[in-house]
Parts: C-alpha cells; sequence; structure tokens
C-alpha cells in the first residue's frame, strides 16, 4: 500500500471542483482515526450496513493520523473486501483537523459527513442528517446567521451539526469544559449552536469549497459556511461510551479552543483590513501616550513632582512607541492582504447570483457560483 502524506493546502479546493473522472457517489462519510485499532472492524460493519440500507452510491474515506498500532493494517484488510472504503495513512501524527482535511480533499460525495472513529458516534444517525439537510427537518429552520435570514422545512438546508445532548462522557473531564466552550463559541461568532465539538455533521459540497482548516479549526466549519452564506441547522445524535481504546482529548483542548476561536474571529472581521485592529490600538497607545506625559508636564509646573520622581515620561515613551509600531504593522498586514489576494487572484466577496451578466474582465476562467438556494 502507498504511504500518503495529506496537508490542508489549495489542493483541496481543486479536488473538491474537479471531483475525478468517475462519477460521483451521492455521499462520502469522512473518518479521522488514530490508534483505534480494535474499533476499526466494528465501526466499518456498523457503517457499510447504515449505508448500503440507504440505496445511495457511497464512499467512505479513512484517515490513518499517523497511528502507531495496528490500525491501517486493519483498514487495508478491510478495503481488500469492500471497494467503497478509501484508506490513506499519513507518515506522522499531523492532528484530527489535518486528517479531515484529507478526508474532504480526496472525497467525491455531493454530501460530506464526518464522524469520528470510536464508535461513540451512531451511524445510523446519517439517515436523520441527510433527512435535515434536504428538507429541513419537522419543525426546524435553517438559519443564515450573517443576512438573518431563515429557508423553510422545504428549502433544506446546508450544514447539519450534530447535537450530542445525552453525552456519554465525564461530567468535569470533558462535559464541563465543552459546555463551557460552546457557549462562549456561540457568543463569539453569532452561529447558536449547542455542540461544536461533535464530528458527525453533514455539509453540502459547495459550502466547503472555500474552506480552509489549520490548526484545531475542524469544529469552526459551520461558523465559516455561515459566515459565507450557508443555511446552519442542528438535530440532536445518539452518543455512545467509548468500550474500546483511549480518549485523545482533555483539559488542555478547551485552552486551544479559545485561542483558535480568536484566530476565528479576527479573520472574519479584519482578514481585509487589518489596520483597523493594529491602527485603533496604535492610536490608543499614542492618546495613553499624550495623557502621561501631559500629566508629567502638570506635575513638574506645579512644582508638585520632578520628572526623575514619577514614571510617567517613561510610560509616554512606551506607549509613543507601542503606538507608531501597531501603526506600521498595520500597514504591513494590509499589503500582506493585499498580496494575498491579488497573487491568487482572489476578491473579497463572494457572488451569490448574477443576472445577465459577464465574467469581470482577466476572470473569464472563472465561473460564478450560486451559494444560496
Amino acid at each position: 500500500m502507498p504511504q500518503v502524506a495529506c496537508y490542508p493546502t489549495g489542493q483541496m479546493q481543486k479536488a473538491l471542483v474537479a471531483g475525478g473522472a468517475e462519477p460521483r457517489p451521492e455521499i462520502s462519510v469522512v473518518i479521522p482515526l488514530y490508534n483505534e485499532e480494535p474499533n476499526v472492524e466494528p465501526l466499518l460493519d456498523e457503517l457499510f450496513s447504515v449505508l448500503h440500507r440507504l440505496a445511495r452510491s457511497h464512499e467512505v474515506i479513512c484517515v490513518d493520523d499517523g497511528s502507531k498500532d495496528g490500525t491501517f493494517a486493519k483498514l487495508a484488510a478491510y478495503a481488500a473486501k469492500e471497494p467503497a472504503l478509501r484508506a490513506i495513512r499519513f507518515r506522522l501524527n499531523f492532528g484530527q483537523t489535518a486528517a479531515m482535511s484529507c478526508g474532504i480533499e480526496h472525497a467525491r460525495g455531493e454530501v460530506i459527513v464526518p464522524m469520528d472513529g470510536d464508535l461513540q458516534n451512531d451511524p445510523a444517525d446519517i439517515e436523520k442528517l441527510l433527512a435535515h439537510l434536504e428538507n429541513g427537518g419537522a419543525g426546524s429552520a435553517c438559519v443564515a446567521s450573517r443576512e438573518g435570514q431563515e429557508a423553510g422545512a422545504s428549502g433544506g438546508c446546508d450544514v447539519v451539526s450534530g447535537w450530542r445532548k445525552n453525552r456519554m462522557d465525564k461530567e468535569f473531564g470533558r462535559r464541563l469544559p465543552s459546555r463551557i466552550a460552546n457557549r462562549l463559541i456561540s457568543l463569539i461568532s453569532g452561529v447558536r449552536l449547542h455542540d461544536y465539538g461533535c464530528s458527525l455533521k453533514a455539509y453540502r459540497r459547495d459550502v466547503l469549497r472555500d474552506v480552509k482548516l489549520y490548526g484545531e479549526m475542524h469544529r469552526f466549519i459551520p461558523i465559516y459556511a455561515s459566515w459565507q452564506g450557508a443555511r446552519v441547522t442542528e438535530m440532536v445524535v445518539n452518543h455512545r461510551a467509548r468500550h474500546a481504546g483511549k480518549s485523545k482529548y482533555g483539559l488542555g483542548r478547551t485552552l486551544k479552543v479559545v485561542l483558535d476561536l480568536m484566530v476565528v474571529k479576527f479573520l472574519a472581521s479584519y482578514a481585509t483590513k487589518p489596520i483597523h485592529v493594529f491602527g485603533g490600538f496604535g492610536i490608543l497607545s499614542v492618546l495613553c501616550a499624550g495623557l502621561a506625559g501631559a500629566w508629567a508636564v502638570y506635575f513638574k509646573v506645579t512644582g508638585q513632582k520632578d520628572f526623575v520622581e514619577t514614571p510617567l515620561p517613561l510610560l509616554a515613551v512606551m506607549f509613543t512607541l507601542v503606538g507608531f509600531l501597531s501603526m506600521l504593522m498595520g500597514l504591513l498586514a494590509e499589503l500582506m492582504v493585499r498580496t494575498y489576494y491579488e497573487s491568487q487572484n482572489k476578491r473579497p466577496y463572494l457572488v451569490a447570483e448574477e443576472l445577465n451578466g459577464h465574467a469581470p474582465e482577466g476572470r473569464d476562467d472563472q465561473k460564478l457560483r450560486v451559494t444560496t438556494g
């Protein structure tokens, strides 16, 4: 079997657009795996049983994230008897986000369903996810948060996120930090979901076309999609206790989630205007420097304190340096943003539809795509 090393690069978009010469399956299930040898066979048995029952064309992509046990050997043995299984092995452990990104890059289905490989996600929920994706589910609505638009049940959704309402994990080690993180993410992002950490989701292929994953940001895909106009909803899914293998999650991941959330919010709000952040902080620093300097002069003029008797002159100098350096960083960031967009012929906007229009000059090779239903 050839070894494959995969990274979340621009090839992801090419693969999603091209899709290969073969007819695309209706469903692609993506499963990142790391040291899950005892779970591989029972998971795939259960998963393929569900997919065969759906009577839809399908594929399953398992990405071995550099496992040190016999995970890939189990995958290889299963792939020999199941042609719908595609197995990819990383040379090293790159993390869950990289593994999921690789699986999405190789997926050819019109609907992409990622899930965990520890048997805690129930494959039987895939049928319900697809139903919600197609018709919005009974009594539910899909929300495109930025525009504040709602699509009725008949219009369907673009993203359906699983919600492990009755989660079978330890309260203080997993559930409590997860609840705090989910509320914080919903508050900052504006996309109201109960469970960002649930890997079991369903995406229409188009909403993943412009999503690039880095760090630990796979959990934020619904946010990226919503900010690009996708209609997002959630549904309660079954969650089962782990019976084999060892969990790779801990309290340390909560801090990483908060840091990644800061990156996501910055990119969403200021990716095309970084001078507003750095310049704003710079102006504030210069104002603080002026205030500290004026205060120091006041003490000097009134005879209360000499310059050497107060730290205010040093504070004025420090705030001045920080302010001007921040503004210079903002200018450099503006240059980098322009280089990023213009070097790749990108545009800082997304076109939903155009009627009786023509492609802009110099962009004849770019197709206008519909991003709303």
